[in-house]
């Protein structure tokens, strides 16, 4: 008999191994040795199942310290891009149930929390939060598919300077984001 845990774990090994493309119910059956019916049991959709591998991604990711403003802003950041990385096509899970309004929230609250921490108001700390999450969202996902083009030969194994795979490109990106957050802050 499975449990709802281990069909996120099957799922999490379908997408490492194959991709979100092919994390279909069919094949995640096939790896769990049920009928596709039996899936419905532990999970009401494809959506509920992609919002628990989500949960799964982000919950599995790093939890930074305790810092707190922009240090802590920094943390959460880095701490959601680890943790999407960790996983194959892990940025296109998280943005896409992100998007349904599903899945993980505790980014943003942490986010919006670590940004009222570093002086802005309540309206303005949940916009930054949504912006600082659609930009991790976004480079995560650019690195994703450029490793993905470069390990099946698309394209080259190195990155354009400004998109270096050590996470340069993402630390002056988090620089401007945050040179807006303390112009606003300074108002």
């Amino acid at each position: 008999m499975h449990h709802r845990t281990d069909v996120v774990a099957a799922a999490l090994r379908v997408l490492d191994e194959h991709g979100l493309g092919d994390l279909s119910m069919r094949r995640l059956a096939a790896e769990l040795d049920v009928r596709p019916s039996a899936l419905y049991h532990h999970v009401a959709s494809k959506q509920e199942l992609l919002a628990a591998v989500a949960d799964e991604i982000v919950g599995r990711g790093p939890r930074p310290d305790a810092a707190v403003g922009e240090a802590a802003v920094r943390a959460e950041c880095r701490a959601l891009r680890d943790a999407m990385l960790a996983w194959r096509d892990g940025a296109e899970v998280v943005a896409t149930v992100h998007a349904y309004g599903l899945g993980p929230h505790e980014p943003g609250e942490r986010l919006t929390a670590a940004l009222r921490g570093a002086g802005l108001e309540d309206r303005f700390a949940r916009a930054a939060a949504r912006t600082m999450l659609h930009f991790v969202f976004g480079h995560v996902l650019d690195e994703q598919t450029h490793l993905q083009a470069a390990s099946a030969g698309a394209i080259g194994d190195e990155p354009d300077a400004g998109d270096a795979a050590d996470g340069t490109s993402f630390e002056q990106g988090l620089d401007l984001l945050l040179a807006g957050v303390r112009a606003h802050a300074d108002r």
